[in-house]
């Protein structure tokens, strides 16, 4: 199969040119497999290629998307607005705020604003035993890492970090998790406040709460 393959900015520079076309013998290819391909082809993009995007057909794809024949990949370096994600997930494991603060703090950071939300017992006046999230975790995955960046473009020099847990979780729980560190306090506040309000704005994320009788309702549903 034949993948037609296009460089911007320093990738350009470090491959020597704009386009190139890869043929593999299967007829889809793992992304770790092209990569491989492209730093075998250009030794001087291998150290910078785990930091590099990759878009397929004009969109942005998951680490699990196959490559395949007569695709376009658009090989991205990191962009302009400063540090990559520190850290992005969405997943049932349990949120540590210990993994949340190391990802952002540094020798430069003279503040680390941190959000949490937590499980509360009540909502809208009425008693709350617990709580489902649901995601449609490669969505939200890679829409949280758009907000994290949109944040990052707008803010300079914060390094900002999100976890959302997923399942079920207890009264007391940490259900997400934002942090933001900068050199200030004024630019370390506002920028974890515009993520995690962001965050709750677009990110395919649902709650569902239960009460202790058992029933239970999907919030924002009914508007």
């Amino acid at each position: 199969m034949k993948v037609h393959v296009h460089y911007y900015a320093a990738a350009r520079e470090l491959a020597g040119c704009e386009a190139a076309t890869f043929e593999f013998p299967a007829s889809a290819v793992a992304q770790r497999d092209f990569r491989r391909a492209v730093a075998e082809r250009y030794p001087s993009i291998a150290a910078f290629l785990e930091r590099m995007r990759l878009a397929v057909n004009g969109d942005f794809v998951d680490d699990s998307q196959e490559i395949r024949d007569g695709d376009r990949v658009d090989l991205l370096p990191p962009v302009a607005g400063g540090a990559p994600v520190a850290l992005c997930r969405v997943s049932d494991d349990d949120v540590s705020l210990d993994e949340v603060r190391n990802a952002v703090a540094h020798s430069g950071a003279g503040a680390i604003c941190i959000f949490t939300g937590v499980v509360r017992d009540n909502a809208e006046g009425k008693e709350v035993a617990r709580l489902d999230y649901e995601a449609h975790e490669s969505l939200a995955l890679k829409e949280m890492e758009r907000v994290l960046e949109g944040v990052d473009a707008e803010h300079a020099g914060v390094r900002l970090a999100a976890v959302h847990r997923v399942g079920t979780l207890a009264i007391g729980d940490i259900a997400v998790c934002v942090a933001a560190s900068a050199a200030h306090r004024e630019e370390a506040f506002a920028a974890c406040r515009k993520a995690i309000d962001r965050i709750k704005e677009t990110v395919p994320l649902w709650k569902k709460e239960w009460g202790p009788s058992g029933e239970a309702h999907w919030v924002n549903l009914e508007g």
